[in-house]
């Protein structure tokens, strides 16, 4: 008898509309995040009276207020995506970010997303017909509904163990 593997279907994937929500909310958080630890961070210089940090946070420039939202960018994605398989929008859109396999993706598969993520043309990927965008292509990942993948994934483990 032949085992047969999971493999991720275009049923399962996530629609544009639920990746553009995440893309806008996890926009949003990155950028509530940059905004306060720019903040504590004047609010401390402020405090202790070590003005060079405050002056160092309103006088950035825009090359440098950039390159800082995009170390953020680089790190929510990462950590949120490595630890949870998922970003806060990903939770409330109840997706998940899977292999084809159906397994959790592996710490190269989440870094080569989150520096794909750098890339400007990257949100601009989703305006074909696809559903899947740059991050997702090159890092060999799908984001799926939540639970209807599960909900598979449970077939198919039951299906598979009929006759063994």
């Amino acid at each position: 008898m032949e085992n047969k593997k999971f493999t991720v279907t275009d049923d399962l994937l996530a629609s544009k509309s639920q990746r553009f929500l995440n893309f806008l909310i996890d926009i949003l958080i990155v950028y509530i995040i940059g905004i306060t630890i720019g903040t504590t961070i004047t609010i401390i210089g402020d405090l202790t009276h070590s003005y060079e940090a405050s002056n160092w946070v309103t006088l950035l420039s825009l090359i440098e207020k950039v390159f800082f939202g995009l170390v953020i960018l680089f790190f929510y994605y990462a950590f949120t995506e490595m630890y949870f398989s998922r970003t806060f929008a990903k939770y409330f859109t109840k997706t998940i970010v899977v292999r084809v396999d159906g397994s959790k993706p592996n710490t190269k598969n989440f870094m080569i997303r989150a520096v794909s993520r750098l890339n400007p043309m990257d949100p601009f990927s989703f305006l074909g017909k696809a559903e899947r965008g740059l991050h997702d292509t090159l890092s060999a990942t799908y984001v799926v509904k939540k639970h209807e993948f599960v909900e598979k994934m449970k077939m198919f483990v039951s299906v598979d163990e009929i006759g063994v």
